[in-house]
């Protein structure tokens, strides 16, 4: 099991499974998993990946991990307030919609969502593993929703016998408190992993003009293993349970021209709440019958979300004038389901490597309670039946070629058809020139089909990604990588005002007539700056244009034309270590450019021991992700570090 061996090495984590010390457990940054069937060698995949190391993450000693991921190229956070606060991102200037998350090889898209996306208000570096970014359209290779790439997230694993344990545990400004413990092994037959964690904090205002902290506190347990039989048979789990409660403030129209913002308004003399309880699991075999090597897995995935809180919503008369306001009560029911059963087989043939297989998906998204409009009681449900071959071959001594086909079966939308051509070509031994262009497609969420605002006619959203890179290495982890990508959308599903200016009832999801593009260049560079400091660069320039007829804007707010992120790491000797990052976005269309800078400081008091301080924007910016909501001021933090 050469190539299968190799994936349960580093297979799959959860994201909140391990505190950051433990992740020097592995450092496998060569082998790249989520670009294709198999994993394969960074130089030879022909994708847009991005690796995220845990060395760069525990220099950082980031808490809130989006504030490393927006470091990231391409990657935009769209944050509504603080930790726990719904937060979205933009990848290219595309929404997370049309991103799949992964998180131990679990699909952790939230189908009870108004779309099918990852919130990542509730990730924190206390369970952060190693993670990939794949950029362009992978629904050849990952299914529907990976339209604008894959962010995956794996644990680390244990590669020799042993024994290990880590404590972790940090304290500081909006009396935030976080810990964890992890404690994994590994024998000559099998490994064995768990990890508890905690946090708690009582936050800032999520409105930007509000003085109400909105707090948040969460739980979780992660459990993973494996163990090879004697037959040679391979049987892992992972499984991860976690519940997350937490405070924000309302939304409503402020004015009539329809400026949708966060305000004080009567939400601030509430308690808005949010609660969500999410549980995930997997398991696999793996075996050979002859030369084909075989996988099998079920995974499944739930989320049941509440929702408390008030809406105040100016009334007009006849002629749109203010007569008035109203406030409503909102108390909500959310409920998702995703299960997947899956096979996968992989054989040489000739010179190169076919994968094969299918897959069988359900999901089921379910509403209930008041809106503020009156009861609401609804569920939706689709099954999508899937069949996929890879074929991957290297012609020469320095080009390889990757070609992936998927159909779908989709319950309600029928067959869709996807693919994905992808080279890596090595011009010299350290100059890589790779390229990949490949199809996608969305279904329609349960919410955008039936809820409240839905519109049952919708219809499957269709894309077509390229990618054209040049990469250098300049020896050891450094290179310098530029890319050039575009991604075209048609059908595009945006939110929009179908009726009167002012009548919020008329509002509903509607097509987008037309094509969507989105398009532009990131460039990565990881330079040394002599013996002691290493620089690390990105910077991302997106440019965008949609149907002069388009019926929303909602496609492009949320991203800044031009991001770049800047980060050095100095060695001072004696176990003192010094971080800096910083990260300007730049010519947005609803709000102003920012630059927000932080620091970290690292000692090691003994073998094993790490402490560290950490300032979050240390020149105490005043910016917003999202219009109106509020973002932390200069922040404080201290941590502690112990493995043994």
């Amino acid at each position: 099991m050469r190539h299968y061996s190799l994936a349960l090495a580093i297979f799959a984590g959860s994201v909140a499974a391990l505190p950051a010390t433990a992740l020097e457990l592995i450092e496998l940054d060569d082998i790249i998993i989520s670009a294709g069937q198999e994993p394969r060698e960074a130089g030879r995949t022909g994708a847009t990946v991005t690796t995220v190391t845990t060395r760069a993450v525990q220099a950082t000693g980031e808490l809130q991990l989006t504030e490393f991921l927006a470091r990231l190229p391409g990657i935009g956070i769209l944050a509504r307030g603080g930790l726990g606060g719904q937060t979205g991102f933009t990848l290219r200037g595309v929404s997370q919609n049309y991103v799949k998350v992964l998180v131990d090889g679990i699909d952790v898209s939230d189908p009870s969502g108004p779309q099918v996306a990852f919130d990542m208000g509730r990730l924190s570096s206390l369970g952060f593993g190693r993670a990939e970014l794949l950029r362009g359209s992978q629904s050849a290779v990952h299914g529907g929703q990976a339209v604008a790439g894959v962010l995956s997230f794996e644990s680390p694993v244990l590669l020799v016998p042993g024994t290990r344990s880590v404590l972790a545990v940090e304290a500081g400004s909006y009396g935030t408190v976080a810990t964890s413990f992890e404690h994994a092994r590994r024998s000559a037959t099998g490994s064995l992993g768990l990890t508890v964690s905690g946090l708690q904090t009582e936050g800032f205002s999520a409105a930007a003009a509000g003085s109400e902290a909105d707090g948040f506190r969460s739980a979780r347990v992660s459990l993973k293993g494996e163990t090879t039989l004697e037959s040679g048979v391979t049987l892992g789990f992972a499984a991860f349970a976690e519940a997350a409660k937490g405070e924000w403030d309302p939304q409503y129209y402020a004015d009539p021209t329809r400026s949708f913002s966060v305000t004080l308004g009567d939400g601030e003399s509430f308690d808005e709440t949010s609660r969500q309880n999410s549980a995930g699991i997997r398991a696999y075999a793996l075996f050979e019958a002859g030369s084909v090597e075989h996988s099998l897995s079920f995974s499944h995935y739930a989320m049941e979300r509440s929702l408390f809180g008030t809406e105040t919503y100016l009334d007009y008369d006849a002629f749109w004038m203010v007569s008035g306001s109203t406030l409503r009560i909102m108390d909500l029911d959310y409920s998702g389901r995703r299960s997947t059963l899956a096979w996968k087989a992989a054989t040489d043939i000739g010179q190169g490597r076919l994968v094969f297989g299918a897959d069988l998906t359900h999901e089921s998204y379910a509403q209930a309670g008041d809106t503020g409009y009156g009861p609401v009681d609804l569920g939706a449900a689709s099954q999508v039946a899937g069949v996929f071959a890879e074929y991957a071959q290297r012609f020469g001594a320095g080009l390889d070629v990757v070609a992936s086909l998927r159909h779908d079966e989709h319950s309600r939308f029928g067959g869709q058809n996807t693919a994905r051509l992808a080279a890596s070509w090595q011009l010299a031994g350290d100059v890589t020139l790779r390229g990949a262009v490949g199809t996608g497609f969305r279904a329609p969420s349960g919410y955008e089909l039936f809820g409240p605002y839905g519109y049952a006619g919708l219809e499957p959203e269709k894309s077509l990604s390229f990618d054209l890179g040049l990469e250098k290495r300049l020896g050891g982890d450094a290179f310098l990588r530029a890319t050039l990508f575009r991604i075209d959308t048609d059908n595009l599903i945006d939110f929009s005002d179908m009726g009167t200016p002012y009548d919020y009832l008329d509002d509903r999801y509607a097509q987008v007539p037309g094509r969507t593009r989105r398009q532009g260049v990131e460039i990565e560079a990881v330079v040394p700056l002599g013996a002691r400091i290493d620089a690390t660069a990105s910077y991302t320039f997106t440019d965008a244009t949609t149907p002069p007829l388009s019926i929303g804007n909602t496609w492009s707010a949320g991203f800044g034309r031009h991001q770049l992120a800047l980060a050095l790491e100095a060695r001072l000797g004696a176990g003192l270590r010094l971080n800096l990052a910083a990260r300007h976005v730049a010519d947005r269309p609803a709000l102003p450019d920012y630059t927000v800078v932080s620091a970290a400081l690292h000692y090691d008091l003994a073998p094993g021991t790490e402490a560290y301080l950490r300032i979050e924007n240390l020149l105490d910016a005043d910016y917003q992700t999202v219009n109106g909501y509020g973002t932390s001021g200069r922040a404080v933090y201290v941590g502690l570090r112990k493995s043994f």
